[in-house]
């Protein structure tokens, strides 16, 4: 019997013309983030996202840190955020000495708008909308909360990129957006980041932040503020100008391999898979292929996830609550705070293949041995997915 070909989590596309772009940096000797491509990127990209500026970064982590800094966010400020999302998006909140008032989410993923409303009070000076997975944040609602009590909106559109809210690009939505450009997202600059914001003045001190606070108007080496290294190098920007190119090519396959998955798992046994459409009609973009492990299988998606690897097929778990973070219990933070769906999804939801450079033939690979293993683990003729 022939060997299982491994089938890993992700796999980047690269559509052409990339390899070109990067040679050229280097045959011009422009490899810094002084090159030319660094600008023509934070261009497209603000074009791409309806933003008046752009501010190209390291990584999506330091497009966090510099939104949050940038906005003045600092001790004993309050920041909502959900429980349910990376960590990146709180390290900077608690490293500024800001508080972070948790809500949990829905079966989307995405936080929960009610609770929002009802964790504001006079010390809330910001909410961070995490766009999660399938779907984007319902903004509409938090959009007008925040106009009404005067609070600044931070959108963490790394997952989003290329879709849309209310009809608006996601990365357009938030007073200060932010964006990631790892190989798992639909353009990658191998690592990489973005900024996004309207205000002048705002663009300014993001691009201050960006490059250890460095005054133009002022003696080189003579600094007003604490800043960061977190430029992107002319190299980067090249390859993810290249990228952008074709970002809607990326998206249509993104939807064409959620919804082949759809397809040739629907009714298999022990498994909830994502819609195609949520209930405010946004369409699912599929940054990954999330699925959760029904309440009625006795295993949780980790032994789901070892049954897996033994057939070669890669995955990952979906994030941890923040609230249960060894560090921040170690801190003091969160003390007996319960978020039950974030808690609930944390255990049994995890994520199959879902690169950009997936074959039909890989996803149906794929299926097959995520029913061998589900029929496994359920028993023969177990029920249906929910």
């Amino acid at each position: 019997m022939a060997a299982l070909r491994p089938i890993p989590v992700n796999t980047p596309k690269f559509w052409g013309g990339e390899k070109e772009l990067v040679a050229q940096c280097i045959e011009d000797g422009w490899i810094s983030s002084e090159g030319p491509k660094v600008k023509e990127f934070e261009e497209a990209m603000a074009k791409c996202c309806t933003r008046k500026h752009a501010i190209a970064v390291a990584n999506g982590t330091a497009a966090l840190d510099i939104a949050v800094k940038a906005l003045g966010l600092g001790e004993g400020d309050e920041v909502i955020l959900p429980s349910f999302c990376i960590i990146s998006c709180i390290t900077q909140i608690v490293r500024g000495g800001s508080i972070p008032v948790l809500v949990d989410c829905g079966d989307d993923f995405n936080m929960s708008v009610d609770e929002v409303a009802s964790k504001i009070t006079p010390r809330t000076k910001a909410i961070l909308c995490v766009h999660t997975y399938h779907f984007p944040v319902d903004m509409r609602p938090i959009l007008e909360l925040a106009k009404e009590k005067g609070i600044k909106v931070i959108e963490d559109a790394a997952e989003m990129i290329g879709q849309t809210c209310m009809g608006r690009p996601c990365g357009s939505l938030g007073d200060i957006s932010t964006m990631s450009f790892y190989p798992n997202k639909h353009i990658t600059c191998g690592e990489g980041g973005m900024v996004l914001v309207d205000d002048p003045v705002l663009a300014e001190k993001c691009s201050q932040l960006r490059n250890l606070c460095f005054n133009p108007q002022k003696r080189r080496f003579v600094h007003d503020d604490l800043g960061w290294n977190y430029r992107m190098t002319n190299l980067q920007a090249a390859l993810g100008w290249a990228q952008l190119q074709h970002l809607d090519k990326a998206v249509a396959r993104k939807r064409e391999i959620g919804r082949l998955y759809t397809k040739l798992l629907e009714g298999c046994p022990g498994l909830i898979l994502p819609p195609d459409q949520n209930a405010l009609n946004e369409v699912n973009i599929y940054w990954v292929y999330g699925i959760e492990v029904a309440q009625g299988v006795l295993v949780d998606a980790e032994e789901v996830m070892q049954q897996l690897a033994k057939v070669k097929v890669g995955t990952r778990p979906f994030f941890w609550p923040m609230h249960e973070q060894p560090v921040f219990k170690e801190m003091g933070l969160f003390k007996d705070a319960s978020y039950p769906v974030a808690e609930r999804i944390a255990r049994r939801g995890f994520y199959i293949p879902s690169g950009l450079a997936l074959t039909d033939e890989d996803c149906r690979e794929v299926a097959e041995r995520v029913r061998a293993v589900m029929a496994g683990i359920c028993g023969a003729g177990a029920g249906a997915a929910a």
